[in-house]
């Protein structure tokens, strides 16, 4: 293997030069190509990074194929997009040509297999992040499909998976629609490398290291922080920029041995979490003849650097070619993304382990230019539709204590820690900011919120519930039975039902006539027929018809997920699982007897 240039040695503390700097918002530039006639406009016969992917193309920062397109657009690489690929012949992963570098993969905002089948495997007719709102336009598990139709197309190109999909099945993992516990979809996709998290600085770090080298291998990838990669169970892994040396090495059950054992499962699963959040562990897992590396996750981004992020050319619009309206882009075309992480770990969600437990927040500044841009846009009509993240009332959190030496799962559950910091007070003074800037008419808070953060003051759920609601506000206690919510690591029922009183004597103070609507999960791991009649009762009780009622999808690579599997809580004790579909639909009855199709 040649090299030009030696790549840095990389280890978990070291952090990839960034390329990005502020510059003032643009508005209306051109899409990233998606023909060869937009690249020919911009005067390139080739590309450097061709990125393709599940959902439809919207240059908007809230789509990962948008976002890191723009972001190495503008560290000054010439980045096509290939959105939503025929997948029975390669005429549309050709259209642009190889590329120079690689080519990036992405499933899309959804794992494509929870994208297509409801709880009862049944398929989707809909699909909100396709033009038309169509189902069909992306394979079943298209991080491996795609793989293969680039593999076809360009023999030889690195190839790079990245998004929900790629990160939560990153280690072998239960796949719910095949009942199986699959490896790690690297092994599968054959792909060079997998990048896990937010992959902004593994995205240009790969870049980088290929632009620097005369050829071209897997080898020139591995070690990149929040990245996997797999080799034999025989390589010698003493290679420059792989390795660091004395590694802090968390060795996962193999996969072979999961097979075997279904506990091992969520050693696995409990294990990886751990990862993450300590950011500061290789960990490494076996499947047959082959090993998989997991890097430590990439540094959160600082807030200068997610100011820089948010502050690159979008147009917020689908693009050009598409006709019929995208239902996921106009839900989110003038939203505000504040921050990114959630401190919470609720064992269903995929968010802490995929964007990480601490906050990474924006600064005022950086989304008050974000407003301003707004009413510039020529779709603007008046209204932000959200501020917020993957936690709305999460902006400005941080951990006052070192998170690296921090063993906890969850910074809220049991109950708050004393070293998680919130300033609600800040965020009021920002929603306020954002509703007083000219030509704004409307600010509504859309993302979702902990009810149990913030109390006693309750600053922050205060202003909320007088000035940023729109009628009706979405919460999600998702249970209310206190054994199932532990086991969900949410908030008790107690937690619950003082919000819903603070809700109601705050909306009656402010003269309005506002509603609480409770999303709820039925069938979850450890939850009984009796839990579920014990739930249908409270909301009776309170005459409350649910219209938010999921049926529990043990989703790849979440701790529930592994719940579901084994038959186990987090501590190894035996939990009820309601296994068959006869026997989930029966929960999910009891609370939806006229809706079944969860």
């Amino acid at each position: 293997m040649a090299f030009s240039k030696r790549p840095t040695r990389l280890t978990s503390h070291t952090r990839p030069t960034s390329s990005l700097n502020p510059k003032p918002y643009t508005l209306d530039p051109k899409p990233l190509p998606m023909t060869r006639e937009e690249m020919h406009s911009r005067g390139w016969d080739t590309l450097d990074v061709l990125l393709i992917t599940g959902d439809a193309y919207v240059d908007h920062p809230s789509f990962g194929a948008a976002l890191l397109g723009r972001m190495l657009e503008h560290a000054g690489y010439r980045v096509g997009i290939i959105a939503q690929p025929r997948w029975d012949k390669p005429d549309d992963m050709v259209r642009l040509g190889r590329p120079r570098l690689f080519a990036g993969i992405t499933a899309g905002a959804l794992d494509s297999m929870l994208a297509h089948y409801t709880a009862f495997r049944k398929l989707r007719h809909d699909d909100a992040y396709t033009s038309g709102n169509i189902h069909g336009a992306r394979p079943n598990r298209a991080c491996i499909v795609y793989t293969g139709l680039v593999r076809n197309a360009f023999p030889g190109l690195p190839v790079v998976l990245g998004g929900i999909e790629a990160s939560m099945r990153r280690a072998s993992h239960y796949d719910f629609w095949t009942d199986k516990i699959r490896r790690s979809i690297l092994l599968d996709s054959k792909a060079d490398l997998l990048v896990y998290g937010m992959g902004e600085q593994a995205a240009q770090e790969i870049a980088r290291r290929l632009d620097a080298c005369e050829e071209h291998s897997k080898e020139l990838l591995w070690g990149i922080p929040g990245t996997a990669f797999a080799c034999s169970t025989k390589t010698d892994l003493n290679q420059p920029g792989c390795f660091p040396e004395a590694p802090e090495l968390l060795r996962l059950p193999g996969h072979e041995a999961i097979l075997a054992d279904a506990t091992a499962l969520m050693t696995a699963t409990l294990a990886l979490e751990q990862q993450v959040h300590q950011g500061t562990h290789w960990a490494v897992q076996e499947a047959g003849t082959q090993q998989v590396f997991f890097t430590p996750p990439a540094p959160p981004l600082e807030t200068p650097e997610l100011d820089a992020l948010y502050a690159l050319p979008f147009t917020r619009r689908p693009h050009p070619s598409y006709t019929k309206p995208i239902p996921a882009a106009d839900m989110i075309q003038f939203s505000i993304t504040a921050h990114r992480g959630c401190a919470a770990g609720c064992t269903f969600c995929a968010i802490a382990q995929h964007q990480g437990r601490r906050i990474q927040s924006r600064s005022a500044a950086s989304v008050l230019d974000e407003a301003r841009a707004f009413t510039r846009h020529p779709d603007w009509k008046g209204s932000i539709s959200d501020v917020g993240g993957p936690t709305a009332n999460m902006w400005g959190a941080r951990c006052a204590s070192d998170p690296s030496h921090c063993r906890r799962t969850d910074c809220l559950f049991p109950r708050p820690c004393p070293h998680f910091r919130i300033d609600d007070a800040a965020l009021v003074d920002l929603l306020h900011a954002v509703a007083k800037t000219e030509g704004v008419k409307h600010v509504r808070v859309a993302s979702g919120i902990r009810y149990d953060l913030g109390a006693p003051r309750n600053v922050y759920l205060r202003a909320l519930i007088r000035e940023f609601v729109g009628g009706q506000l979405k919460v999600a206690p998702e249970h209310l039975c206190d054994p199932v919510l532990k086991l969900m690591r949410k908030p008790s029922r107690a937690a619950f039902e003082a919000f819903l009183q603070f809700f109601e004597e705050e909306s009656r103070r402010a003269g309005k006539e506002q509603y609480v609507v409770p999303y709820l999960i039925s069938a979850f791991p450890g939850c009984t027929d009796t839990d579920m009649r014990e739930l249908a009762r409270w909301l009776e009780q309170r005459n409350w018809r649910p219209r938010q009622v999921q049926c529990f999808i043990p989703t790849p690579g979440t701790v529930a997920a592994a719940m579901f599997y084994a038959g186990i809580d987090t501590e190894g004790k035996p939990i009820p699982v309601a296994r068959t579909d006869r026997d989930r639909m029966r929960q999910h009855r009891i609370l939806m007897p006229d809706r079944g199709d969860a």
